[in-house]
């Protein structure tokens, strides 16, 4: 299997799973050839793929020209964290004065769009891999269910559902604390409500989130309609199709 590892606007975190998997992957190599991966190897090959994970958002001309590029050169394309997926945090200078927040930073002028967007704005997304950044058991299962000719068994399901799994006290009742996680898909553990701390969405958007039953639930803590926006923007999934337009 003829694999490539792309980056576009993001951290670079999620294309560390891959070296968190090194003795695997080191395992599959008579299987796997990554064949591009520049944050790995100097020696890179772009011809056709077999399956290519991308990280990070569209942001610029250049990338949206290089997606499209790379979707034709590849037969199954991942997007891998909350860029790729939902636009990332960059996402939420999407519903701010772009030109006002751009000059506040930059002097000069650079090829810049002025929204940050997921990949599937541009091209088709065979598969998602959700978290800010993902984890390694995520990526092991998509890469060995699709060695295997098999569909990725990852999470669909939202985090209150890990949290009921653990045991954990809801944050939202015991505490009273603003919590995402009815609304999060699952994969992390319930790794904020497990320190006692409310989920901040890293995941993204389960399908079809209730938003309103969402802040009508909040609504008895005070939580006002502005607040639960300004969360969800600032989520690192706030340009998610299920969610942005609501906000």
């Amino acid at each position: 299997m003829r694999v490539g590892v792309f980056k576009f606007s993001s951290c670079d975190g999620c294309q560390l799973a891959f070296f968190e998997l090194e003795e695997e992957l080191l395992r599959l190599s008579e299987k796997v050839q990554i064949q591009y991966f520049l944050e790995a190897s100097s020696k890179n090959t772009w011809d056709y793929f077999d399956l290519v994970f991308v990280e990070g958002s569209v942001s610029t001309p250049e990338e949206e020209e290089r997606i499209k590029k790379i979707r034709e050169s590849s037969r199954f394309l991942v997007a891998i964290g909350a860029c790729a997926v939902s636009g990332g945090i960059q996402s939420a200078r999407n519903f701010e004065d772009f030109s006002e927040i751009y000059f506040s930073v930059y002097s000069g002028r650079y090829e810049v769009n002025p929204l940050s967007k997921p990949l599937s704005d541009f091209v088709k997304v065979d598969l998602e891999i959700r978290g800010c950044p993902i984890n390694k058991e995520a990526l092991r299962e998509v890469l060995i269910a699709l060695l295997q000719g098999k569909s990725p068994q990852l999470p669909s399901y939202p985090v209150c559902l890990e949290c009921k799994r653990k045991g954990n006290p809801c944050v939202v009742v015991a505490k009273g604390l603003i919590c995402l996680g009815p609304i999060t898909v699952a994969g992390c553990g319930a790794l904020c409500p497990t320190f006692e701390r409310g989920c901040y969405g890293c995941y993204g958007p389960v399908e079809k989130p209730n938003l309103q039953a969402l802040l009508e639930g909040y609504s008895r803590l005070r939580v006002s309609q502005d607040l639960l926006k300004e969360l969800l923007r600032i989520s690192f999934n706030g340009y998610n199709k299920s969610i942005r337009e609501w906000l």
